[in-house]
């Protein structure tokens, strides 16, 4: 996937991010695997919503072994504590949105920004966040979700936008976006009902499904976003 160098999993703690790290552990590629997660104690610790977290996670990278040439963010917020995405116009929140945009935008961007001057400046590097379908403003039938389809919209563009920046940097970089499809896990639990069990994946299953697509992308597909079957997703 990559040359030698560490990997990142931010997200660790989750269901995708955890079968991403245990993945990696596996393949054995990477000298060094970094957990990050918000459950996790010091100095595993991050808070996307907090900067001062995120600049200290990377710093904890910068100091403690080989570069990074891999780097995934594995974070999102669809549900929480009794609130769901919005139905119908008069659940639309400000509270809510701007949560919404806290952890699944700005909160990446938070990462981008501290972690991207840690990839080298030669050779074959990735840096890739969880997004969804959903997000696709042209794939939008069904409405509705707006603070969910909202902020995984804007990281779309912002990963593109990332993307043009780190190639300047080194020609052999790729940043993309990854969908990873319908997951056995609790982000999606409240929305699983009449999924065919066939379309629903199990964390590890999602997970290869990943590391295989990023295996196969090459530098003229960064800024793009990707499905878990390796199918482009239009913006």
């Amino acid at each position: 996937m990559t040359d030698a160098g560490s990997a990142v999993i931010i997200g660790a703690s989750g269901g995708i991010g955890g079968a991403l790290a245990e993945a990696l552990h596996a393949d054995g590629r990477h000298d060094v695997i970094h957990r990050f997660a918000r459950s996790f104690p010091a100095p595993h610790r991050i808070d996307l919503t907090d900067e001062a977290s995120v600049a200290a996670a990377a710093a904890l990278v910068r100091d403690s072994g080989p570069p990074p040439r891999l780097v995934i963010v594995a974070t999102g917020l669809l549900h929480a504590e009794g609130r769901q995405p919005e139905r119908k116009l008069a659940d639309i929140d400000p509270d809510w949105m701007a949560r919404n945009f806290a952890v699944n935008t700005i909160g990446p961007a938070l990462v981008a920004k501290y972690f991207l001057p840690l990839l080298p400046r030669h050779g074959r590097t990735l840096f890739a966040m969880l997004s969804a379908r959903v997000g696709s403003i042209g794939d939008n039938r069904s409405g509705g979700w707006y603070s969910y389809r909202a902020s995984k919209a804007a990281l779309n563009q912002l990963v593109r936008s990332f993307a043009i920046a780190e190639a300047r940097r080194n020609a052999d970089a790729l940043v993309v976006a990854l969908h990873p499809g319908t997951v056995d896990t609790g982000l999606s639990a409240p929305f699983r009902r009449g999924v065919p069990p066939e379309n629903l994946a199990s964390a590890p299953t999602a997970a290869a499904n990943l590391v295989r697509v990023l295996g196969a992308l090459t530098p003229t597909q960064s800024g793009r976003i990707f499905a878990w079957d390796g199918g482009e997703i239009i913006p």
